[in-house]
């Protein structure tokens, strides 16, 4: 075993550690790592995961990737779906393409005695996936299309159902108007009631039977909106994208989930941001403390390094010897730092403690990411960061005169 490093565990676990100012000096050093560790592992897991949870409720609603017509432009009345070089077969094919959808919208008003809603009827087709979209509801089912004749059953959100004082199995009139036609009244019967949280569908959707819209829009009974795409993993949007773009035809185009709704987007971006300033604003004061605490730590065994030095000791020996020491004082607040952070994480993960406000913040609760490999590499990140910063202030123990040093005490 080299001789720094020996020295240095020598001298961290002495028992003199605990009877002088080394005791508080170390202490306040594995507080300070503990907290970093803590509030880093704390920004990152809430971070991430608050841009997972939003994204996947996003995709999870309205596809991954949309394919609309580009007759559509950001009209909520879908224009027909154009056929030429569109491959929905290859699609299907792709690795990362879990399912595909297809449906149309059109916009209309719901009424009643109490209220009335502005809405965007979504028509699906008998493809919809009713599994994905099972963990929005919070009453009743969704339609069962089977685009055979018209379903006049609907599921619409819980902010509309609220406006409207709807609940399950109550009747439901609508209204859609066409530039130069007469107002088309379609009476529904709600089956289920949804909350996703975003309010840019909660205020506007409701889920129903395509060939309503067909009937409206004047479409064929094989005609259609847009297709979602739903893939297996929400990350593989961006590397997918390219590849879907290439079988959709020239007269379509293809949309991201977060691209539809450009201010959630800007929210998500502000993220990374945060993140990366909390963490640097942690690392600061960590390292910070650590710098205070080997220069201390320096001075108080004044005498400690000058009898070295008259033992043949070199300069950089005794450097490394206390940076090694710095950081083994850092370990057990490393320790202590993830056992507390991540049992805070977790118990969010599970329990759900921490409520938000889903209208400012787009989700219910706190969502957390656990990634072993960010909680990693905060850790190693912290000590590496560290053990390079205390290069510099050892070069203090160079300064040391080993006669003036052994009369220190």
């Amino acid at each position: 075993m080299k001789f720094p490093l020996y020295f240095s565990r020598k001298i961290a676990f002495s028992k003199d550690n605990k009877n002088n100012l080394s005791r508080v000096i170390i202490f306040i050093g594995r507080l300070s790592v503990a907290l970093g560790i803590i509030v880093s592992l704390i920004t990152v897991s809430t971070g991430f995961g608050s841009k997972k949870a939003i994204k996947e409720r996003l995709a999870d609603f309205s596809g991954h990737i949309t394919i609309r017509s580009t007759r559509s432009n950001s009209s909520y009345n879908t224009s027909v779906l154009d056929n030429q070089g569109l491959n929905i077969q290859k699609i299907k094919e792709l690795p990362d393409v879990e399912s595909v959808q297809r449906y149309a919208t059109v916009t209309g008003i719901m009424r009643n005695e109490h209220n009335f809603s502005g809405i965007i009827f979504k028509g699906i087709g008998k493809d919809f996936d009713s599994l994905r979209f099972k963990k929005f509801l919070v009453a009743g089912t969704t339609p069962k299309v089977t685009e055979n004749g018209y379903n006049n059953d609907v599921t619409v959100s819980q902010k509309i159902a609220n406006d409207l004082h709807l609940k399950v199995n109550d009747s439901i009139v609508t209204v859609f108007s066409k530039a130069d036609q007469k107002p088309i009244y379609r009476k529904f019967r709600i089956i289920g009631i949804y909350k996703t949280d975003i309010k840019m569908i909660d205020e506007q959707f409701v889920i129903g039977g395509i060939n309503h819209v067909r009937k409206i829009q004047e479409m064929k009974p094989d005609e259609i909106g847009g297709i979602d795409i739903f893939f297996k993993n929400v990350n593989d949007i961006d590397k997918d994208f390219p590849d879907i773009e290439k079988l959709i035809g020239y007269k379509n185009y293809a949309e991201k989930a977060t691209d539809k709704f450009p201010q959630i987007n800007d929210w998500i971006s502000i993220f990374d941001t945060n993140i990366a300033l909390i963490i640097i604003i942690m690392l600061i004061v960590v390292v910070i403390n650590i710098i205070m605490v080997l220069l201390i730590l320096i001075i108080e065994r004044t005498n400690s390094i000058g009898l070295l030095k008259t033992l043949g000791a070199s300069n950089s020996q005794i450097r490394a010897t206390f940076i090694n020491y710095t950081l083994i004082i850092m370990i057990p607040g490393l320790l202590y730092g993830n056992a507390i952070g991540l049992g805070l994480i977790l118990l969010q993960k599970f329990f759900g403690i921490i409520k938000l406000n889903p209208e400012n913040y787009y989700v219910s609760t706190v969502p957390v990411d656990l990634n072993p490999v960010a909680i990693i590499s905060i850790s190693l990140g912290i000590l590496l960061i560290s053990g390079l910063a205390l290069i510099i202030p050892s070069y203090l123990i160079s300064k040391i005169s080993p006669v003036k040093a052994i009369k220190y005490n």
